[in-house]
């Protein structure tokens, strides 16, 4: 067994920063440096960000990252760096791994098992790889990999396992849904189990449009035990001295050489505390946070303006955003007409409160009658309908966008996932906005997170929790008027949506075939809506967006 200390650079890296990545790379090298490790690694494309998408057909972009590369390498001393970044040989580009060593690049490996699948295209722009190497750092083999590598078993970890790898280091930049972490940790263990291998698995975190990264890099020891585990969504440098099986002496091939290591006894490590795993709801929530924060910050915003309805929904979001960008930076506008109740408004004010955030009400009931004064004309002769009420939430997203406008407040929308699903969400009403931060949390997993956040502080009171859901567009309006109860609608939901379950298995789970057909069509037909629907964060195996792809015109019907 050989003994090496190894450093993962879980860090918070931005799409096309190429300057501000490197800044980062570079200090937690040196960071590493000081703890004495021999090896730090970075994660998947971090000096581009991820997923850089169509950002990598610019020729100049790629050749920027190359460059950065170069200046990176530069900065780095006595210690072996592995960065992620875009490679170019030829007309072909490959998501790439540097290894890096007193200003040189030693090696180069490029990623095998392009994923192109749920959020993932990246056969759209790169090359796969066409050997998985083994480098020899002092007398370590170690291969390296990258993310989707090491989830195949014929892939490229297999074939450096056999060329003698005692230490196999992926790179990564996996998204985060609810429960992939145990997935994620479970597969290291088994490939470390049956390679007898240490594997060191780096992740990025931070959000980035509607992804969100979890981190949580773990290393696993050859037995299948985590040694190691980093913090969720936090930036971190986790280092461990572990212990690395020798490469085995009847090898045909030798590792390429990369670098000796130094032989100075190295102080004890201060930080080698493990992290325990959170629980599914901490996780969600911190996502939702980190997601927000990011998406915010990145994008050069900092203040938002929520609708604030005195509902479970718009409380959420406004916990959720306070958390994440501060009580000075959240405003909550409640905006009633005749149909809202005294209650609504005593709750949202209440919520307010309890949160500590700017609180306006603007009645909009003048503006209503106006409207309906307005139109009367032309929907004489004609029954009262969807399109009387709709106006009242389309006149609330033009008073929010007025203000986003005059203000540079971002629009926070509070469409939960069953709505966006259902197309119970008025366009360019509630839908009207910058961000959804909940577009992807169906309705009871958002009395879940309330329930969650207050367990920490009491944010959102019981009678918002107790209040049976309405959108107050009518009097004694109710959700079930129009859809299924919740706890119905979701299990068909996660089937029909997430699944791909058609009729007939979703049938057999024991979901009444009428309520099934009925939520069935509500989701096709509303595909147009949620094209039109602002980003939010993906926090479940298959969130609306790039998650999935489904056309809007379209008379195909799942059995």
């Amino acid at each position: 067994m050989k003994k090496i200390r190894l450093a993962l650079a879980q860090i918070n890296c931005t799409v096309g920063d190429l300057a501000g990545n490197a800044r980062k790379i570079i200090e937690y090298a040196a960071k590493a440096k000081t703890f004495g490790a021999d090896i730090v690694a970075f994660p998947e494309l971090s000096v581009t960000g991820y997923p850089p998408e169509d950002l990598l057909l610019k020729s100049k972009f790629v050749a920027d990252n190359i460059a950065t590369l170069k200046r990176i390498a530069a900065s780095i001393g006595d210690i072996v760096a592995i960065v992620g970044f875009v490679d170019k040989r030829g007309p072909h580009i490959y998501n790439a791994a540097a290894l890096i060593h007193r200003g040189t690049v030693k090696g180069l490996y490029h990623k095998m098992k392009l994923p192109n699948y749920a959020v993932f295209d990246e056969m759209r722009y790169f090359t796969a790889g066409a050997s998985a190497q083994v480098w020899s750092i002092g007398d370590v083999a170690c291969g390296v990999n990258i993310c989707e590598d090491i989830w195949h078993d014929a892939g490229p970890m297999k074939t450096q396992l056999g060329a003698g790898a005692g230490l196999i280091i992926n790179i990564n930049a996996s998204p985060y849904y609810m429960g992939k972490i145990k997935k994620r940790e479970e597969l290291i263990k088994g490939r470390a189990r049956a390679g007898h291998a240490v594997i060191a698995y780096v992740n990025l975190i931070g959000g980035q449009d509607e992804l969100v990264f979890d981190g949580q890099s773990m290393i696993v020891d050859a037995t299948g035990k985590t040694v190691a585990r980093a913090a969720a969504f936090t930036e971190e440098l986790k280092v461990a001295d572990i212990k690395v099986p020798a490469a085995r002496k009847s090898l045909r091939t030798r590792p390429h050489k990369i670098c000796g290591l130094p032989s100075a006894q190295k102080k004890e490590l201060v930080n080698a505390r493990d992290i325990p795993r959170l629980d599914t709801l901490a996780e969600a929530y911190m996502a939702l946070t980190t997601g927000t924060r990011d998406y915010i910050a990145k994008n050069s915003f900092k203040k938002v303006v929520i609708g604030l309805s005195g509902g479970i929904d718009s409380s959420l979001v406004a916990a959720i955003a306070t958390d994440a960008l501060g009580k000075d930076n959240v405003i909550g506008v409640f905006m009633p007409t005749r149909y809202s109740s005294e209650t609504s408004e005593a709750d949202a004010k209440e919520v307010a409160r309890r949160l500590g955030i700017t609180f306006h009400t603007i009645s909009i009931d003048h503006i209503y009658k106006i409207f309906l004064l307005t139109l009367e004309p032309h929907f004489t002769g004609t029954q009262r309908n969807i399109a009387e009420e709709n106006l009242q939430a389309r006149i609330r997203g033009t008073l929010l966008m007025a203000l986003s406008n005059k203000f540079g407040w971002l629009v926070l929308t509070t469409g939960n996932k069953s709505e966006m699903a259902t197309g119970y969400a008025t366009l360019y009403g509630d839908m009207a906005g910058g961000f959804a931060l909940i577009k992807d949390v169906p309705k009871m997993l958002v009395y879940k997170l309330a329930k969650y956040r207050n367990g920490i502080s009491a944010v959102i009171p019981e009678s918002v929790s107790r209040k049976e859901p309405t959108a107050e567009l009518k009097a004694n309006q109710k959700d079930r008027d129009t859809l299924p109860p919740y706890n119905l609608l979701d299990p068909i939901l996660k089937l029909y949506v997430e699944e791909d379950k058609g009729l007939v298995d979703i049938e057999k789970n024991g979901c009444d075939r009428a309520t099934a057909m009925k939520v069935i069509a509500m989701v096709d037909k509303s595909e147009y809506k949620r094209r039109q629907a602002p980003p939010g964060i993906k926090i479940t195996p298959k969130a609306f967006g790039k998650d999935r792809r489904m056309p809007i015109t379209n008379k195909y019907v799942l059995p």
